[in-house]
Formats: structure tokens, C-alpha cells, sequence
């Protein structure tokens, strides 16, 4: 990708991205051989309630007749989106890339974290869903059955895509003109020790998924029992009605009518595993965070450590 695309997504959460409110827009450029070269974006405007009648499609249409008009590069290649503490393992995330996957094979999602990236280093991560995911929404089959048929965990709904930013020249340049020209307080900074407040909502936005899952495991609880309940109450039922049947043949009767069964016993809905699935993939990224983000502080606190006998 562009190192300008880096900067307008950046630019565009600076803009119009507050604390926990998300940022989109799309991704264009084309594909060359076996890799996605992407070489421009636009956002999505943010609109309220009052633009009820905004058309999102039709802005999307325009945007791209007039980048053709200027002879840019106007395939749609994905979309990128804000993150707030690493959350956006969602079904929203999951439709839209399915959309975007299902018309073109290579299209992919970045997720730029702001609050990573504001402590020193560049957080950009590009996604798809992999090709037993892409099945399974095709198919819509989220039931228990379906997804353990297709062995999909939350281990295999995402592929990470190697990332790899190209600078022009003058901007490689300029780049080094501004580290020679930074301040060395600057520097210090990433030093900083502090990181309580980090951990803290991080560990927070873990507990709630947490509680999440365990509310949805409750629910497949329930479920199980339910279903082994019934299919109890079905075998005492066909075993009542062959004794009666066996019982009528040795009077001389006939045997009793045939029942549709499964009207009769019509099983429990299945709770949907799908956002069962999300929750176990978002937990899992929250503990990656945590992991990076502990490993990070304990090598500043060794480094602090030897500066601190060094100097003493």
C-alpha cells in the first residue's frame, strides 16, 4: 500500500474519530499478479439522524466516477476501519467483508488502532476471511452442526495479510529530515512507564466479552438440556405406542394410526453459534493486546533499570 493511503486514514480519525467512535471509508487500487496494491482511499462521511435520506451507495458511485474522471485507480479493494482498544472482531465487520471478499476474491479490511499508534509505533493490520469462512457464509449455515461440519473456531474465521508500505523518494527524504530535526525529549518519551490507564480499559473491554460468553454459554445450556429432554419425552412416547400396538395385535385390533413425529415433537431452535465465535475471536485479540502491550512495559522497566544503575 501507499504511504499517502496511511495518512489519509490517519487524518481521517483525527478528524472525525472521538475516543470509542469508529472511522471508515473505502480502499481502492488494483490487483497485480498475487498481491493487492492499494493506492488510494476516501472515508465515509459521518452522518446523524437528520440526513435520513443520505444515500451511502450513491456518494460511493460518485466518489469513484470522479477519481476515474482524474485517472486514479477506482477499483474498490476493501474498506478500513478505527478500532477503540483493539475491538472490531464483530458481525458488522464480518458482513461488510464478506460483501466486499464475495465480489472481489483479494479485497481485504485494515484496522488502524489509534491509541497504539499514539505510543510510538504504527498499528495497521490488514484482514480477510478465510476461504472455510467464506463457505460457511455463502451456505448461511451458523448452526452447531454447521459450523462443527466445516471444523471453523475462532482460531480460522480471520488470515492476517503481510503489509508492506511504499514511500516515494521525497517522502523517504523528508522523513529524515524530520528525525534529524525531532527533539530527544520526544524520544524519551517512549520511555514512559505509565500505562495504567491502558491495561485498565483494555482488562475492562475483556471482562465484558467475557461476561458475554458466558451469558451465550448459558443459553447452549439450556438448549442441550432442553433437546435431551424432548428426545427423553419422544422415546418413553414410541415405546408407549409400540406396547399399546403389541398389546391391540394379541386382542385381534388393528394397530394405532401413523403420527407425524416430528410435529409432534418439534425441536428447540438452536441458539446461533456464529456470535459465539466473534466473542471467542474479540477475546482473543484483547488478550494479544494485553500479552503486547504487558511485554512492551516489562522491557521499559528493564531498560529503565540498567539507565538508572548506569547513571547511578
Amino acid at each position: 500500500g501507499k504511504f499517502t493511503v496511511v495518512l489519509k486514514i490517519i487524518k481521517h480519525y483525527h478528524e472525525e474519530g472521538q475516543g470509542s467512535e469508529v472511522v471508515q471509508g473505502v480502499l481502492l487500487g488494483l490487483v497485480v499478479e498475487d498481491r493487492l496494491e492499494i493506492t488510494n482511499c476516501f472515508p465515509f462521511p459521518q452522518h446523524t439522524e437528520e440526513d435520513a435520506d443520505f444515500d451511502e451507495v450513491q456518494y460511493q458511485m460518485e466518489m469513484m466516477r470522479s477519481l476515474r474522471h482524474v485517472n486514479i485507480d477506482h477499483l474498490h479493494v476493501g474498506w478500513y476501519q478505527s478500532t477503540y482498544y483493539g475491538s472490531f472482531v464483530s458481525r458488522a465487520l464480518l458482513d461488510s467483508q464478506f460483501s466486499y471478499q464475495h465480489a472481489i476474491e483479494e479485497s481485504v479490511v485494515l484496522i488502524y488502532d489509534p491509541i497504539k499508534t499514539a505510543q510510538g509505533s504504527l498499528s495497521l493490520k490488514a484482514y480477510r476471511l478465510t476461504p472455510k469462512l467464506m463457505e460457511i457464509c455463502k451456505e448461511k449455515d451458523f448452526t452447531p452442526e454447521g459450523l462443527k461440519k466445516a471444523s471453523i473456531a475462532y482460531e480460522n474465521m480471520f488470515e492476517e495479510v503481510p503489509i508492506i508500505i511504499k514511500n516515494s523518494h521525497l517522502i523517504n527524504v523528508l522523513m529524515w529530515e524530520l528525525e534529524e530535526k525531532s527533539a530527544v525529549s520526544d524520544k524519551q518519551e517512549l520511555l514512559n512507564l505509565s500505562s495504567s490507564n491502558h491495561l485498565e480499559k483494555s482488562l475492562q473491554l475483556l471482562m465484558d466479552r467475557v461476561d458475554d460468553m458466558t451469558q451465550d454459554i448459558v443459553k447452549y445450556n439450556t438448549y442441550s438440556r432442553n433437546l435431551s429432554k424432548q428426545q427423553q419425552q419422544k422415546h418413553q412416547y414410541l415405546q408407549r405406542r409400540q406396547q399399546e400396538n403389541a398389546q391391540r395385535q394379541s386382542r385381534g385390533e388393528p394397530s394405532l394410526p401413523e403420527e407425524d413425529i416430528t410435529k409432534m415433537f418439534k425441536p428447540p431452535q438452536a441458539p446461533p453459534r456464529m456470535d459465539t465465535l466473534l466473542i471467542a475471536g474479540q477475546i482473543n485479540t484483547y488478550c494479544q493486546n494485553i500479552k503486547e502491550f504487558t511485554s512492551q512495559n516489562l522491557g521499559k522497566l528493564f531498560m529503565a533499570e540498567a539507565l538508572q544503575g548506569h547513571s547511578s
